[in-house]
């Protein structure tokens, strides 16, 4: 189980955000936190301490610049997503993201779009590709939901899916949409659903706000799932110290070996 931390940006600056709440209407928009230092401060801190495998992400337009410093901050250190395609995918492998990751350019009008896969995986790599498969509850069951989060898909979460998107990919990000950004506490259906779907990695987000709930994870996703934490953590205003997170977390690894 690995730590991997996130850079959330929108219009050009670092935030956390509910993302549920993120449309085209600004004012409807909830933010948790906000904060004029750069993007690279953060990737630097994440430099220092060797944890690699992080997200930047960019929460529509105006976040290129900042998203390509903090990659260029930690070389190989971070992923980033938000509005990658054919086109703009090997520029930021380029700039020094180690994978990009994408939904909605993949999950084309509420559907799977094999040939933008194909496309994706054969123009970067597979090795170089993370498909996000976040996603909402409905009718008792999850969904992947693309656009911010705003649109539903056909794509229900479960072992069919991951089986014909394993070939495509190198690992996976999950974040559970609903819980996302409030710091009220983990999805464990969820968590438990992802426990056994794939033996790619795969990155839990969502509601993450103490050790405790990083416990459950561990347990219930039997060790195979990897998790990330924005809101709740000090160094984005929340109260859960990113010191004691890295402690948690290297206790795990040496336990393991």
């Amino acid at each position: 189980m690995n730590f991997r931390p996130c850079i959330d940006l929108h219009n050009g600056k670092v935030k956390q955000i509910v993302g549920s709440t993120l449309t085209d209407e600004s004012a409807n928009l909830t933010t948790n936190f906000e904060t004029d230092l750069p993007s690279s401060y953060f990737a630097g801190i994440y430099k220092k301490d060797n944890i690699t495998g992080g997200h930047v992400i960019m929460l529509g337009k105006g976040n290129e610049e900042a998203a390509r410093s903090a990659l260029t901050t930690f070389p190989g250190g971070l992923q980033v997503g938000g509005g990658i395609n054919t086109l703009n995918a090997k520029s930021y492998l380029d700039d020094g993201a180690s994978h990009v990751i994408v939904t909605s350019y993949v999950f084309h009008d509420g559907y799977i779009d094999w040939t933008r896969i194909r496309e994706l995986a054969d123009t970067i790599g597979k090795n170089r590709l993370v498909l996000d498969l976040s996603c909402k509850k409905r009718d008792g069951h999850y969904f992947v939901v693309t656009d911010r989060w705003q649109k539903f898909t056909d794509t229900v979460i479960g072992r069919d899916i991951f089986a014909q998107l394993d070939d495509y990919c190198d690992e996976f990000l999950v974040h559970a949409a609903d819980v996302e950004g409030k710091q009220g506490g983990i999805d464990t259906g969820l968590v438990s659903l992802l426990s056994n779907v794939s033996l790619k990695p795969i990155t839990y987000a969502g509601g993450i706000r103490s050790i405790s709930d990083l416990e459950v994870i561990r347990v219930t996703g039997k060790g195979h799932l990897d998790a990330t934490i924005g809101s709740a953590l000090d160094l984005f205003g929340g109260t859960l110290k990113y010191t004691d997170v890295v402690k948690w977390f290297r206790e795990q690894q040496v336990r393991n070996e």
